[in-house]
């Protein structure tokens, strides 16, 4: 016969399993000669847990399997296991089940595993044999009276319907301990977010071992308490003694804490929500206590914000200068006034007249103010969260300045809060004089692809007005650069397959997505809807000026009345376009 390492019942005919079912005699006889998969506890989720083989021999008893590690190191660690007695027990996974009643006729098994404990008490590793030795029965072990096997199913109990007429029920049998429902459940969350099995596995053998203990006296204490007293030969009425949870020497009795039970609890965490609460179910207070903390994965807390690239964009590209009140005076020489002339003789000769242009800013003050109370920035221990609230006050100061440099900071003019756009003065409404308004036509009907090829058409035309410094940067949104690259030419081929050649097509130096910029319109004198598509513009031409002291500056205050430590981050500054036709703002009009 074909050596192997041990062997012993994988189940056993016509004894009655804690669940109610019974195993009849050939229930699996199909399974004869057949060779299965030798698993550790059921558990098919790795390829570590496949620990050998187990050739399946019908006897008239029930299902006797001869068992084989393989050379893997799990494998060989449960030779060791088994060879030293600590593993004892085995279990069947089995499906395409027959039922009449709690008597299964029929079934095919799957594979055989070793486990802890079960509750079929004649499944038991019989033989271990060494390797090099024969098969001669001469390592018996263990009785059928030491070991249990446990049966499972696929649903429970009250789902699974006599059958009498012996159809196939789509139900699988499993022989196993508590660690397959440990397995279920730990894909469930409990209401934490977390699963069972991730609170398990942060437990170590010493917690393990609590958690077991404790839910084991709980539930003996319940058993006691409820179960009634049992009558000897002698007609006297006596109380069972109870036993330890991890003894696996005595006789097993219904009213005993078995992994089972513990099974119970945890398949209860998909009903109640949490384990914490199926455990109280079960009759024990608590038990969180023994959980472990839960650990922080994001110290200090992230910021949930828009995208932000662009703010740095902004605000390293402008022109900074150490005073706040800037004027620009230009002279204009775009009229025919102002052209040379031609001299006749005799003839008088005529001055040259052009129009002197100015304009001046000047500084307004951006705030922002935070609280926190002094116990709370005592208690908090994890991080420095004044340092980390100031950081979020500077980041969000830096989003307001640029949102109003770009396109003015989107509130009602009567709004106390209101940046005045004569202060900082937004690149998209600025005079015509900095901001050139490049338009097209936009109707209801208009699709996509018709709407990008005409921003297109637009930047390229509008370019030749632009007088600012070097290429510009095209400020614009995801929406509108994604339907720019979606664009195909007649043979389905995208025409521009690539940022890049968009960006040379357009003759910009970058792109830069401003999501702030999504579907904001604005009103024209002559009550026409203007949406803005773009705004081409070098941001050197931009300046923002403070003066000494004016500059971004962070201000604390203590509260003594209200025990609360207050912040105020602030400038003072003033920003405008200092250089004529510097900008473009493509826009599009409604049309009626």
């Amino acid at each position: 016969m074909t050596k192997y390492d041990f062997a012993g019942w994988a189940t056993r005919n016509d004894i009655r399993c804690t669940d109610g079912r019974t195993i009849r005699h050939n229930a699996f006889v199909g399974n004869d000669g057949e060779r299965v998969p030798l698993v550790w506890n059921h558990q098919h989720d790795s390829p570590f847990n496949y620990l050998g083989h187990a050739d399946l021999e019908n006897r008239d008893e029930g299902v006797y399997a001869y068992c084989s590690f393989n050379e893997s190191e799990s494998g060989k660690q449960a030779r060791e296991l088994v060879e030293h007695g600590d593993i004892r027990a085995l279990s069947i996974f089995a499906t395409h089940l027959r039922q009449s009643g709690g008597d299964v006729l029929h079934g095919d098994i799957k594979e055989v595993s070793l486990v802890t404990a079960g509750a079929n008490p004649a499944a038991f590793i019989q033989n271990v044999i060494k390797h090099g030795e024969a098969c001669d029965d001469e390592a018996v072990l263990y009785t059928a009276g030491e070991f249990m096997i446990e049966l499972k199913h696929g649903d429970d109990n009250e789902n699974v319907e006599e059958n009498t007429d012996m159809k196939d029920e789509a139900y699988n049998l499993t022989h196993a301990d508590s660690e397959e429902a440990l397995a279920d459940n730990a894909s469930e969350s409990n209401s934490d977010g977390e699963t069972i099995g991730d609170i398990l596995n942060t437990l170590n053998e010493k917690q393990l071992n609590a958690v077991y203990a404790i839910v084991g006296q709980a539930l003996e204490d319940g058993a006691s308490n409820s179960a009634p007293a049992e009558t000897d030969q002698n007609g006297k009425g006596e109380n069972e003694v109870k036993h330890n949870l991890f003894d696996n020497t005595k006789e097993e009795r219904e009213d005993v804490l078995q992994h089972a039970d513990m099974d119970a609890i945890l398949a209860d965490g998909k009903r109640y929500g949490s384990l914490k609460e199926s455990v109280l179910a079960h009759g024990i207070s608590d038990i969180d206590y023994l959980f472990p903390e839960p650990k922080n994965q994001n110290v200090p807390p992230e910021f949930l914000t828009r995208k932000m690239d662009w703010v740095s964009t902004v605000m390293n590209g402008v022109h900074h200068t150490p005073f706040s009140r800037i004027k620009s005076m230009f002279a204009d020489l775009t009229a025919d006034e102002a052209r040379a002339k031609g001299y006749i003789k005799g003839k008088l000769k005529k001055e040259q007249v052009f129009t002197l242009l100015k304009r001046s800013t000047t500084p307004t003050t951006i705030y922002k103010k935070q609280k926190l109370d002094r116990d709370d920035i005592i208690d908090i221990t994890d991080f420095d969260v004044v340092s980390w609230l100031k950081t979020e006050m500077r980041f969000m100061l830096d989003e307001e300045i640029a949102r109003a440099i770009l396109v003015g900071d989107g509130r009602d003019g009567s709004s106390d809060d209101k940046i005045n756009e004569q202060n900082i003065r937004p690149i998209w409404t600025d005079a015509d004089l900095y901001t050139i308004k490049a338009t097209f036509d936009k109707t209801a009907n208009m699709t996509d692809d018709e709407m990008a090829k005409q921003f297109i058409r637009t930047v390229i035309k509008s370019r030749k007005d632009y007088r600012g410094s070097g290429n510009p940067t095209l400020f614009t949104t995801e929406d509108i650069i994604t339907n720019c690259l979606l664009l195909e030419d007649t043979t389905g081929r995208l025409i521009y397959d690539s940022e890049e050649k968009l960006r040379t097509v357009l003759r910009v130096s970058r792109i830069v997505t401003v999501p702030i910029m999504e579907n904001l319109t604005r009103t024209d004198e002559d009550s026409k809807t203007r949406t803005l598509m773009a705004l081409l513009v070098n941001l050197n031409d931009y300046n923002v000026g403070a003066d000494k002291g004016g500059a971004v500056s962070m201000f604390d205050d203590f509260d003594i009345d209200y025990n609360a430590q207050k912040y105020l981050i602030e400038t003072r500054c003033s920003g405008a376009m200092v250089k004529p036709y510097a900008a473009i703002a493509v826009e599009a009009v409604a049309s009626t």
